[in-house]
């Protein structure tokens, strides 16, 4: 029989594996973004080139691995009470990584939506080659409309869902592996719709701008994870509204 002492041994251990995993994937994600951001600095993507299946393929595995990179930080905490969960309800934590699976599958669904968005905007002369918007009607409209999303009652309810892991995990919780990757599906379909419209800023700011990146990456992780991040997206709503008038305005 399993000691008390034993099973928070067994805890801590599991705790690590899954930080080391996500950790990992993170560093291995932004490792690619910063190869291709010094690729563009070098001037491989100064010309605007043709949308083919293989370009649009590219930039799938691009926005994939960027979704990688930005979303699993502020998962992580979800990450850990699953497989906290598994270990005490099952004695094991293999189920996590379906869990895992079904987070990213959403992110990837995403990820091919953003990239057909980004084809369209791009034959509309809409985005730059260095994949910029080219338009300041375009890019203020896309920073008023994710700084009104943020007052809307869709933002909240996906807001408060993701920030209540221990509540979706009690509510929801379903047995096996395929029932461990509907959950994380789930999960997954609340973080899209509580971060979609502060993804398209990048459209704006620079799709590989990793300075973006990161502030979008650091401001969801607040968000979710913080006991202030009610407030912080209340501020950042003000802020992306301010400065779409002023993009407005100056244009």
């Amino acid at each position: 029989m399993t000691t008390m002492a034993g099973l928070e041994d067994i805890l801590r251990r599991d705790r690590l594996w899954v930080l080391g995993t996500l950790a990992a994937l993170t560093l291995v994600a932004w490792a690619y973004l910063v190869a291709w951001a010094a690729g563009m600095d070098a001037g491989a993507a100064m010309e605007m080139r043709p949308w083919t299946p293989g370009y649009a393929f590219m930039m799938f595995i691009m926005w994939a691995i960027m979704m990688v990179g930005m979303m699993l930080p502020s998962a992580t905490p979800v990450m850990l009470l699953h497989a906290r969960v598994c270990r005490r309800r099952l004695g094991r934590v293999a189920h996590t990584g379906a869990f895992l699976c079904g987070y990213l599958v959403v992110w990837t669904i995403f990820s091919a939506g953003a990239t057909a968005l980004q084809w369209v905007l791009a034959e509309l002369a809409l985005l730059s080659p260095a994949m910029t918007a080219t338009s300041p009607a375009f890019g203020a409209t896309v920073l008023v409309a994710a700084g009104l999303y943020q007052f809307t009652s869709w933002k909240h309810a996906c807001l408060a869902h993701c920030r209540s892991p221990i509540d979706f995990l009690a509510r929801r919780w379903r047995q096996r592996t395929t029932g461990a990757m509907s959950m994380g599906i789930e999960h997954g379909a609340y973080c899209v719709g509580c971060c979609w419209l502060l993804m398209a800023i990048l459209f704006v700011a620079g799709i590989m701008d990793l300075l973006w990146i990161a502030a979008i990456t650091a401001f969801v992780l607040v968000e979710k994870a913080a006991p202030a991040g009610r407030h912080l997206t209340r501020f950042g709503a003000v802020g992306l509204i301010l400065a779409g008038i002023a993009m407005a305005v100056t244009a």
